[in-house]
């Protein structure tokens, strides 16, 4: 398992990825080629994965992702140490808060 900030990343046995994402083109890569996880709303930094793999958003904007990385990849942020990822499947968590009436994804 990994952190960093307000990013969760959880190694996921392929056999418990769904059927349907399992082949899905994912989300596009931002303009320096990374996949991001988490944008910073405030500072414009992010939580991002370089290197190949795929990024697979479920329907719903509190889902968790999946990430997969055929080679491995690294996760990287202006202001953390990168972290090195082996390869494999993961499930993508951002932290998230309750306010009143509500829940929310926490926002840098």
């Amino acid at each position: 398992m990994y952190r960093q900030g307000d990013v969760l990343i959880m190694p996921l046995d392929e056999s418990a990825v769904p059927a349907h994402l399992a082949d899905a083109p994912g989300e596009r890569r931002d303009a320096r080629g990374r996949l991001v996880l988490a944008l910073g709303e405030v500072t414009g930094h992010a939580h991002a994965v370089q290197g190949p793999g795929r990024l697979l958003r479920e329907a719903g904007p509190l889902d968790p992702m999946l990430l997969h990385l055929p080679d491995g990849g690294r996760v990287v942020h202006e202001e953390h140490a990168p972290i090195p990822l082996p390869k494999g499947w993961y499930r993508v968590v951002r932290q998230r808060e309750y306010v009143p009436g509500a829940v929310r994804i926490v926002a840098d």
